[in-house]
């Protein structure tokens, strides 16, 4: 049986998942992304099992259609809106996830924004670079206690990021469309309006998961609503963002910075104007990227592989 293993760019899914143990099978773990159908196609062909990391390859029913040998799709997390999972059926083809366990449940997501907002808040990229040319403080930070983090979507990974914020003696406010203040209450932050949640921020961070719901969510229209002086900080998916809205007023000074660690293509293209942006700080999808993380990705991915060809499947994604 021929597996193949998407987007291990750095080079470790053998060193973090136990491929050996697939014995009899042929692994072939590809390095590089793979973008349009065609090179796609090319590259997966004969394989009865593909391995997909986070949503950056997209299985509609066209690429089903040209991958007639595929039968099992295991993706990196339980959700992935990159794959359509009726047409994943129609064409025979199962789709399995991997669950977040341990430390890993909301700790290295929310470690990464909360890197992302002191980096942006205390200007730890410009000052590094400053001193490292020979000029010293070009820059004065401000203060996350006493300010307002506002915390879009409030489930798992939200409500630690929300937390923390406490620890920095920060208020918390937080909204999304099924939010109740009752939840919010639970965890110490204040549900307010969507209104409200913009206007009020200095930090505003989002959890929400990407959906035709959510795309675009934060565009033109809510950026301009936010604080000149406020941040925003995106690790959940880049879709949500309208990223020409957010180029826009990064260059009008509507908002006064960003830390970003997803995008709309992934990896971000070398032209892209975000890597011209002021007051940015930008990561290369880094929030799942640590040791203990992939070693959970990895292990349950050769768990689901093995699962698979014994009969007994595990974590199936449905429609």
């Amino acid at each position: 049986m021929k597996i193949v293993v998407l987007d291990d760019y750095q080079r470790v899914a053998r060193k973090f998942g136990p491929f050996e143990s697939l014995r009899g099978d042929t692994v072939e773990v590809l390095h590089e992304h793979i973008t349009g159908l065609d090179a796609l196609a090319a590259a997966l062909r004969g394989a009865e099992v593909v391995v997909a990391m986070r949503e950056r390859t997209p299985f509609r029913a066209e690429t089903f259609e040209r991958l007639p040998e595929l039968r099992l799709l295991v993706t990196t997390g339980m959700a992935n809106a990159a794959i359509d999972l009726a047409a994943a059926a129609a064409h025979g083809v199962t789709v399995a996830g991997t669950a977040a366990t341990g430390s890993t449940r909301s700790s290295n997501t929310a470690e990464l924004t909360w890197a992302l907002i002191l980096a942006c808040r205390r200007h730890v990229v410009t000052e590094d670079r400053a001193l490292r040319d020979g000029r010293w403080q070009t820059t004065v930070g401000t203060d996350l206690a006493g300010t307002t983090l506002g915390v879009l979507g409030l489930g798992r990974l939200g409500t630690q990021v929300a937390r923390i914020g406490q620890a920095f003696d920060m208020r918390v406010v937080a909204w999304s469309e099924h939010l109740t203040p009752e939840r919010a209450a639970e965890v110490g932050a204040t549900w307010v309006s969507k209104a409200e949640l913009l206007a009020t921020s200095d930090v505003l961070t989002v959890h929400l998961k990407l959906s035709d719901r959510t795309v675009g969510m934060i565009g033109a229209a809510e950026l301009g609503a936010m604080r000149r002086t406020a941040i925003l900080v995106n690790t959940s998916r880049g879709p949500i963002v309208d990223e020409r809205a957010l180029v826009t007023a990064l260059a009008a000074g509507t908002i006064a910075g960003a830390g970003l660690d997803v995008y709309d293509t992934e990896p971000l293209p070398a032209r892209h104007p975000l890597r011209g942006a002021p007051n940015t700080v930008l990561l290369p999808h880094l929030g799942y990227v640590t040791e203990a993380g992939y070693r959970s990705m990895y292990e349950q991915v050769v768990e689901d592989i093995a699962a698979w060809r014994a009969g007994s499947l595990v974590r199936v994604l449905t429609a």
